[in-house]
């Protein structure tokens, strides 16, 4: 059995601390080998602290027996998610750690591997001399590069290329959320080698230079010192990780070079043609050649779809085009989740220009006071037909004070008559306010429905 999987991490040269981990271990006897790459986000407190729960997770819930690895790995990602938010709350220095991971379970016998993402960790597929990047950047520096807007160069020198749509710890309940982890498998074929990295190497390093590496002979732990050593050489911006895991089986053999030997050597029926008995000699080799530039052409597309064969199959992959957020509206989100008390101060010094939404803000808190000092105006992207903000049914009492609504085409999604409105604008907005019930089911009502107390002003009401 030859070496199959290695993994190491590095401060890098500009960075105090890591909060970088991984996980590079085979599980279950093993029959599976388990690869992680978990990067804690920088600029917020904790990062090292919610990656340690995470990868403890993972190693928990990965560890216990299953019967389909994609609805465990996706478990793997509910409890380790559970388990920062979870820390978050103990303490208020960590109020907003959170982690970005990268999952892959190898399973060498049957020649298949599943992985689960959330983030900008990377998960690459080598195979053949190709570089085939599995997994996809959560962020908008990521989507733009997938979507050809910008080229890899451009991507990695970008100055927005750290800011990440979706982590461990930003929402509460990810199993509410089908589309939040991004799940698949593919085929593992014996040969193949997969990279689990973080963004201290795929920022520093092109695919080109990251196949010239793999493409060396020599061991994994080889192969991933130099690939964290040509990162840091660049400048190693940010903790650098890598993790390979190996199919290590011997390579298919096809017989495809055994059908070319056979077609190539049409001599011994043109000898026989040098010496007809008969006057028809010309007919039988016309009919002889057609028949090899026939097999020829035959085998050419036989080798075409071995090759294509071999190549990595399209993993079906959830990529929803409308959650590429903004940073000031996962920030507005986190501001309001995480609020002790019933009043929040939004200042124009915190959000400067509009706060762009691409997905509605919730408050699911039972009361609470959203107050703007300063020009603060929730701005609705383009292409994006939902609501600005939606107060879910556990709200009993929300007050919007001094903020702007514009472009959307509803304001506010309300449940029940819990909302007081203060020097509320709404520009352009088709409905500001859509108002619903929630009634006991197969009950008979009777009354009237409460009506809204709305006045208009042109100039807002001076607070005392």
């Amino acid at each position: 059995m030859n070496e199959q999987f290695f993994g190491l991490s590095d401060t890098g040269k500009q960075r105090e601390n890591n909060e970088d981990l991984f996980i590079a271990q085979q599980i279950h006897g093993g029959k599976f080998i388990l690869a992680s790459v978990i990067d804690g986000v920088g600029g917020y407190a904790g990062g090292e602290i919610a990656a340690e729960q995470a990868k403890a997770a993972i190693i928990d819930c990965a560890g216990k027996p299953f019967n389909e690895a994609i609805p465990m790995l996706a478990e793997c990602f509910y409890l380790a998610n559970e388990r920062v938010v979870a820390e978050r709350k103990h303490s208020d220095k960590y109020q907003e750690m959170s982690c970005v991971a990268t999952v892959a379970l190898a399973d060498i016998s049957t020649n298949q591997f599943y992985y689960a993402h959330v983030g900008d960790t990377r998960l690459y597929l080598f195979r053949d001399g190709s570089l085939v990047k599995i997994s996809h950047d959560q962020s908008f520096v990521g989507f733009l590069e997938e979507s050809g807007r910008l080229s890899e160069q451009a991507a990695m020198e970008h100055p927005r290329r750290n800011e990440i749509n979706k982590a461990l710890g930003f929402e509460s309940n990810l199993d509410q959320h089908a589309d939040y982890i991004e799940i698949g498998q593919s085929p593992f074929l014996p040969g193949d080698l997969l990279l689990l990295c973080s963004d201290g190497l795929s920022d520093m390093l092109s695919s080109t230079e990251m196949i010239s590496i793999l493409s060396r002979s020599g061991s994994l732990k080889e192969k991933t010192r130099l690939l964290i050593d040509m990162a840091n050489e660049k400048g190693g911006r940010d903790n650098v990780t890598v993790v390979l895991v190996q199919n290590d089986k011997t390579p298919q053999q096809y017989a495809a070079n055994k059908v070319t030997e056979s077609v190539a050597k049409p001599q011994p029926v043109v000898k026989q043609l040098e010496q007809p008995a008969t006057g028809a000699p010309v007919h039988r080799k016309r009919n002889n050649i057609a028949a090899v530039i026939f097999a020829i052409l035959a085998l050419i597309f036989l080798a075409t779809s071995i090759y294509l064969y071999r190549l990595p199959p399209v993993v079906k992959i959830i990529v929803p085009a409308k959650k590429i957020l903004s940073q000031a509206e996962i920030k507005l989100q986190q501001i309001i989740n995480n609020a002790k008390g019933q009043s929040i101060i939004l200042t124009d010094t915190s959000f400067a220009g509009p706060i762009i939404i691409n997905q509605p803000i919730r408050i699911d808190k039972d009361s609470l006071v959203l107050k703007a000092k300063g020009n603060i105006i929730l701005q609705c992207d383009t292409g994006y037909n939902g609501p600005a903000i939606i107060l879910s049914s556990k709200c009993r009492h929300i007050v919007l004070d001094s903020l702007s609504f514009s472009g959307f085409t509803t304001g506010v999604d309300v449940t029940g008559n819990v909302l007081s409105l203060k020097n509320v604008r709404f520009n352009n907005c088709k409905s500001a306010i859509r108002q619903s019930f929630t009634l006991a089911d197969k009950k008979y009502f009777s009354g009237q429905l409460p009506v809204l107390s709305l006045k208009a002003d042109s100039l807002p009401v001076k607070t005392k």
